[in-house]
């Protein structure tokens, strides 16, 4: 079951169950849209993969799967990601 991470793990915005703006890596790390795409350039900065766009999970389901409670919140250390951005910024996510 898809863990549902109700914030950016980077800049700790809110990322509600029904939000359009959370995006997802292969791994569950989560973030907003606007870290993703204008801090880590769609790598993340943990695995080195690519985002998608979190789906939401239908309303009926969520007192059987609720999301996670507590957030996970880890400020991306620009000068320790910096490698492997640019080593992944330029490679399509399916190709890396």
């Amino acid at each position: 079951m898809l863990e549902l991470r109700l914030n950016c793990e980077n800049c700790d915005k809110d990322l509600p169950i029904d939000s359009t703006e959370a995006m997802i890596c292969t791994f569950e790390c989560t973030f907003c849209v606007d870290c993703v795409q204008n801090i880590m350039e769609n790598v993340c900065p943990n695995c080195g993969g690519g985002f998608e766009k979190r789906p939401v999970r239908p309303k009926r389901h969520l007192t059987k799967y609720p999301p996670r409670k507590d957030k996970v919140f880890k400020p991306i250390n620009m000068e320790q990601f910096k490698p492997l951005l640019l080593a992944n910024k330029d490679i399509e996510p399916n190709k890396r």
